[in-house]
């Protein structure tokens, strides 16, 4: 089944109803919407000669024509490729090679970025800005009936960085964003219409795919001024729209309540938020808890089992009699009912519960692989089971608690870092003779980036050397923070850096 049957039928049944707000004006409703959408996917097959499994790019900030050009691809039977708005040209130009992209929609804000993606991009692709006369031409064609997509077929590739630095497409097909869908329903919360979503986190990422939920259940959505998030905006927001949930990363959540309009805001509007994307300090949640109430629901997920791998529930957020309370919030809940999730030893074989292992996924939301890397699919996916990389253990109740990141990412702002791909980077610079990133904790951002540096023998290196290099390669948000430079870095008889004894000295002075 095509998942954008959702929009047309919310499209009938509730034509009238808002389907996306800027702030508190009303942009359309759910009739309107599901008619540009109509006309949207039949300019992209008819007048720029795309075909069904072609792939269409969206460098977008969050604004309300994200819905339609994510519906209209997928209306079309073509593949959405959401790309992170805070990415450099160099990143942008890759995803959208490596994607085989036909066509990148741009929002106005990243048209800059993007016309110079498309002078290192091997492809040409044509461009069209949201807002143009291209974009309202487009808007104007014919609406065509929705394509009769098949469960398998691609829908969305989500590029998501892995530890060789260079970011991979998990291909999710429509029956993979169906079960997630119904696994909102089942694990995360309830919607009903006249009920809305903020998009406060970027909708690239975990707030896009939580629109798909929201338009099956006709729920509105609702897009920041700022176009992202903003506490003293967000709390505003929260009292303008009836139950409204958003999907934050911690750091936001942590944000808010240390935010000065925390103390006297209206929150009675507030129905979820639901975080995930990095740790979840205990103590942080109690505070949260103790400012929202019983509102808080966790997931944890990753791009390849998109949003659904556990959840844990407002109702366990509220058992607070429980006499193991704290250690289930500092868990990240049990297993989504779509999925099986096991902890697997050194050669995959299962562990008994409290032990220490990598995280093994299985169930419908699991992608089909990434997008042309057999050996990274085979290997992933092995043996029927997504590896995630990450360490956890399983209690005796299923209840899954995350120890350590096999694949060293540092989260920072919910969003990840791979330090190979920071490290590849500095390496670029001749008087670099080797280098190692980790992560450090910082008190609103979850992590922030430290680089330990050895430097070429007589060789000048400063610390705004290194930063020139990062901004003129990567995204601002995966330049270190602070550069060490040490003599050597510290290795094992094996020679492999010992990126637990660098965690320790990036605490100190």
């Amino acid at each position: 089944m095509n998942i954008a049957k959702f929009l047309i039928r919310a499209g009938a049944v509730m034509a009238d109803h808002p389907a996306a707000v800027v702030g508190t004006r009303r942009v359309c409703t759910y009739g309107q919407l599901s008619a540009r959408v109509a006309a949207l996917a039949g300019a992209l097959l008819d007048r720029l000669g795309l075909k069904p499994g072609d792939r269409v790019a969206l460098a977008m900030k969050n604004c309300p024509e994200y819905l339609e050009a994510l519906y209209a691809c997928w209306h079309a039977g073509l593949v959405a490729v959401p790309v992170n708005a805070k990415l450099h040209a160099r990143e942008f130009a890759y995803i959208i090679d490596d994607s085989g992209a036909g066509l990148v929609l741009v929002s106005p804000d990243l048209a800059a970025t993007i016309g110079e993606a498309m002078q290192a991009a091997a492809s040409a692709p044509p461009v069209v800005e949201i807002g143009s006369a291209a974009w309202r031409a487009l808007a104007s064609a014919a609406p065509i009936g929705l394509h009769p997509a098949s469960p398998l077929d691609p829908a969305w590739l989500f590029y998501t960085s892995g530890t060789t630095g260079r970011p991979k497409g998990a291909i999710l097909s429509h029956r993979n964003l169906l079960a997630m869908t119904s696994a909102y329903f089942m694990d995360v919360d309830a919607i009903a219409p006249g009920d809305s979503i903020l998009h406060a986190a970027p909708m690239s990422h975990g707030s896009g795919l939580y629109i798909l939920p929201h338009v099956a259940a006709m729920a509105t959505h609702v897009i920041p001024e700022s176009g992202g998030f903003e506490p003293a905006e967000t709390f505003q927001l929260i009292a303008a729209h009836p139950g409204i949930s958003f999907f934050a990363a911690p750091t936001m959540v942590h944000r808010l309540v240390g935010a000065p309009q925390a103390a006297g805001a209206d929150t009675r509007n507030l129905k979820t938020i639901i975080y995930g994307g990095g740790p979840m300090y205990v103590e942080d949640c109690k505070k949260a808890l103790a400012l929202f109430g019983p509102k808080l629901a966790q997931i944890y997920g990753q791009g390849e089992s998109p949003m659904t791998i556990t959840a844990l529930s407002k109702r366990l957020h509220a058992d607070t009699g429980h006499p193991r309370f704290e250690e289930r919030l500092g868990s990240v809940g049990y297993a989504q009912s779509v999925v099986e999730v096991r902890i697997a030893g050194a050669n995959d074989e299962p562990l008994a519960a409290g032990e220490v292992g990598e995280i093994l996924v299985r169930g419908e939301t699991v992608m089909a692989g990434y997008w042309n890397k057999p050996e990274a699919t085979r290997e992933t996916l092995r043996g029927g089971w997504l590896h995630t990389g990450d360490m956890g253990t399983l209690d005796a109740d299923g209840f899954l608690t995350l120890k350590d990141r096999s694949k060293d990412v540092i989260i920072s702002g919910g969003t990840n870092i791979y330090p190979r791909e920071v490290e590849e980077v500095l390496l670029l610079h001749p008087a670099v003779k080797e280098v190692s990133v980790v992560g450090r904790s910082h008190p609103d951002w979850g992590e922030e980036v430290v680089a330990f540096v050895v430097a070429m023998p007589g060789q000048g290196l400063s610390s705004d050397d290194l930063d020139r290099l990062c901004t003129d390669n990567i995204a601002r948000f995966k330049r270190p923070k602070e550069y060490r430079f040490v003599e050597a870095l510290p290795k094992n008889n094996y020679g492999k850096v010992l990126k637990t004894e660098l965690r320790e000295w990036a605490t100190r002075p």
